[in-house]
């Protein structure tokens, strides 16, 4: 037996079990297909103790040197791409070769800021370090800098990992029902644009206006509030310490999160009274773009994919949703993004069982939780490269039927115009 009395899982409970996917195909179990946590009998899922048992007592472990380490790393890394643009690059009486270097320096100080985004994400789990009050200085300092209401967004967050792919509860890209998309007008659109352009609508609305929209009107967040109750005043904001989004315990941590944030914007147009608005454009909101798309994408692909599940009531457990998540390696550029983004896609499912283990123990972590889960066909793992998996999200994972059971993303192509 277990430790609490409960027998651990078997291999045959997870390869045994696996019926046919929503394709008709059989289930491949282990990195491939649909999730087999999908459709086993919730009762034969690990708990997560005994997949928490499976990793070493060392990687939950904080290190104050690891931490500041990592936040040092990213600001040189900052400070370095800064320096080159400053040096090499003109804000007026810009050639073409100026324009295409500030796009450069763009895309990949946004990359490298969405490091400095990452730890304070982090900071907010309380993975940062073992001092809530280290973890949310820093976080506050690092996400006000990136215009992130750091508390507002902590708790938003927290609750994306307390209800995952929770259709009700789930926070983040929590997918549209079929009666919503076509109350919206988006059957039409599809039909009027057409399937690749409808998909160029669908990484325009995630990857552009996404991040913005969520913060100000809760776009794709959850369809009920906090207590359960029905979301009756459609003004829900990350901002306003009154917003329904929040309890009440949480008012005066909203308005010091706030209070940073429009400080940290108003010194932004400060800036740009002083130095014009071209200048200002090219080092901070070029990269601040990038950013946005940085963290839309990861929230997004690590729990979107045509086999991956979203849960009613009646299905949604923890582990469940937990288990729900993919790691992608994000090897691009030599593996530079997931390098300088704290390897946060290449270990994600690690990161949702467990959100206060240290970043910086995670890739240590998740070889342990493979070597766990892998043969019990319960880890997720997506071989294909970023834009490849971006395009298969925006064209096959548009909406779900309802919000009870268990429902699997579907395409729009399949329903019919009105």
């Amino acid at each position: 037996m277990g430790k609490g009395g409960q027998q651990p899982p078997k291999q045959e409970d997870f390869l045994t079990s696996s019926r046919p996917s929503r394709c008709g195909k059989p289930l491949i179990t282990a990195e491939h297909a649909t999730l087999v946590a999908a459709v086993l009998p919730k009762e034969k899922l690990p708990t997560k103790k005994q997949i928490r048992d499976s990793i070493p007592p060392e990687c939950f472990e904080h290190s104050y040197v690891s931490a500041f380490a990592h936040v040092i790393r990213d600001t040189a890394v900052v400070a370095m791409f800064a320096f080159l643009a400053a040096s090499l690059l003109r804000t007026s009486n810009m050639t073409v070769v100026d324009v295409l270097g500030w796009q450069a320096y763009a895309f990949f100080q946004g990359a490298t800021l969405t490091g400095w985004w990452v730890l304070a994400h982090e900071c907010g789990h309380g993975g940062f370090s073992a001092s809530q009050f280290v973890n949310d200085c820093v976080g506050l300092v690092l996400h006000s800098v990136l215009l992130v209401p750091y508390y507002s967004w902590q708790y938003s967050h927290a609750k994306h990992h307390a209800k995952t792919n929770h259709l009700m509860d789930g926070e983040t890209h929590n997918p549209n029902t079929q009666a919503e998309i076509e109350e919206a007008g988006y059957v039409a659109l599809f039909h009027a644009i057409g399937e690749e352009g409808f998909a160029g609508f669908q990484l325009f609305a995630h990857l552009v206006v996404g991040w913005p929209a969520y913060l100000v009107t809760n776009a794709t967040g959850a369809r009920r509030l906090y207590n359960h109750k029905p979301i009756e005043d459609n003004t829900l904001d990350h901002f306003r310490p009154w917003s329904k989004l929040f309890p009440p315990n949480w008012e005066r941590r909203i308005y010091v999160g706030t209070t940073c944030w429009i400080a940290c914007f108003t010194s932004i147009w400060a800036a740009t009274y002083k130095f014009g608005i071209v200048p200002v454009a090219c080092f901070y909101w070029g990269p601040y773009l990038w950013v946005n798309f940085w963290l839309v994408l990861y929230t997004w692909l690590q729990h979107t994919s045509p086999e991956v599940p979203h849960f009613g009531d009646d299905e949604w457990t923890w582990v469940r949703g937990a288990l729900c998540t993919i790691d992608r390696p994000y090897a691009e550029l030599f593996g530079f993004f997931d390098w300088v983004h704290h390897h946060i896609g290449s270990t994600h499912v690690c990161h949702h069982l467990f959100s206060n283990l240290p970043c910086y123990h995670a890739v240590e972590a998740t070889k342990h939780l493979k070597a766990y889960l892998k043969p019990l066909g319960l880890y997720n793992y997506d071989h294909d490269p970023v834009v490849t998996s971006m395009w298969k999200a925006a064209k096959e994972c548009q909406y779900v039927e309802g919000t009870d059971g268990i429902h699997f993303p579907k395409a729009v192509r399949d329903l019919k115009k009105d």
